[in-house]
């Protein structure tokens, strides 16, 4: 059964943020096996400079890495592709049949991704142009993933 990591820097806060994952991680459990590891956000000043900014984000990239192991990897960042459900789903069914066991999800900080991380992902992906909370950004990824087995299997949920 394919393996889909999503591997977020930060954690969420508020309740009803961690239970709309928690609904889409049940969900998934038909398609994948599905995890979310939520990796600490590097401590900054209120307004740090650009430098401490950089050496937070080569901090949190170290930890982000060494989860990623051989999978295919996934970096959401602003400069990435913005694909439509059909082309998730078909993004993950294509690399399913051509052998790939394990797929990981990579949202970074408030900061973003460091471009080591952004380097190493086979794909960068954007959810839009605008900008989101990274909360209703995890919630989105996970919706998007369910959605796209939803229509890797032909179920109602796509429509």
């Amino acid at each position: 059964m394919l393996r889909c990591n999503l591997i977020s820097i930060g954690r969420l806060k508020e309740d009803y943020w961690r239970k709309a994952c928690e609904e889409y991680e049940k969900r998934l459990c038909s398609f994948c096996r599905f995890t979310i590891t939520e990796l600490p956000e590097s401590r900054l000043p209120d307004n740090p400079g650009k430098s401490q900014i950089l050496a937070a984000l080569e901090t949190e990239a170290d930890r982000v890495l060494k989860l990623t192991g051989d999978s295919f990897v996934a970096a959401l960042c602003i400069e990435g592709e913005s694909v439509s459900s059909e082309r998730m789903a078909d993004l993950i069914r294509t690399l399913s049949l051509h052998g790939t066991s394990e797929i990981s999800f990579i949202i970074g900080s408030s900061f973003g991704l460091s471009d080591r991380v952004k380097k190493h992902a086979s794909i960068r992906l954007s959810m839009s142009a605008m900008t989101f909370p990274h909360q209703l950004a995890r919630v989105m990824l996970c919706e998007q993933i369910y959605r796209a087995f939803q229509i890797i299997n032909h179920g109602k949920y796509h429509k």
